[in-house]
């Protein structure tokens, strides 16, 4: 394959599962964001206050951001992201959950974390 019939873009798929040791650090943390964003207008301010303190998750997702993951990688721009969160069961000991197999979720239906 020539450069020419190279893609220069890549999907990266990355999944993480992590322990929220303190949710009111993270909802605290996410009110932060919110706040100091100027870019989020009057209307969505309080729907997204809301979300955070009351779901761990979507104030987790509010913190995380995809550009933060490939910003200082030299040559390469982010195009697109999408990404979401979820509480889950979670045992490391199940062999559910094998990071380098099959999880149990159809990565199809999910279309990267959005």
């Amino acid at each position: 394959m020539n450069d020419e019939e190279t893609s220069r873009f890549v999907r990266l798929r990355v999944e993480l599962v992590v322990e929220v040791r303190d949710e009111d650090a993270v909802a605290k943390a996410a009110l932060r964001r919110i706040a100091a964003d100027p870019e989020l207008p009057q209307a969505e301010r309080g729907q997204a206050e809301s979300a955070v303190t009351e779901d761990t998750a979507e104030a987790l997702a509010y913190l995380v951001d995809p550009f933060d993951l490939v910003s200082e990688v030299p040559g390469v721009e982010l195009q697109q992201a999408s990404w979401s969160s979820e509480r889950i069961d979670y045992d490391p000991d199940s062999p559910e959950w094998d990071m380098d197999g099959d999880d149990g979720h159809d990565d199809e239906e999910e279309d990267g974390i959005g």
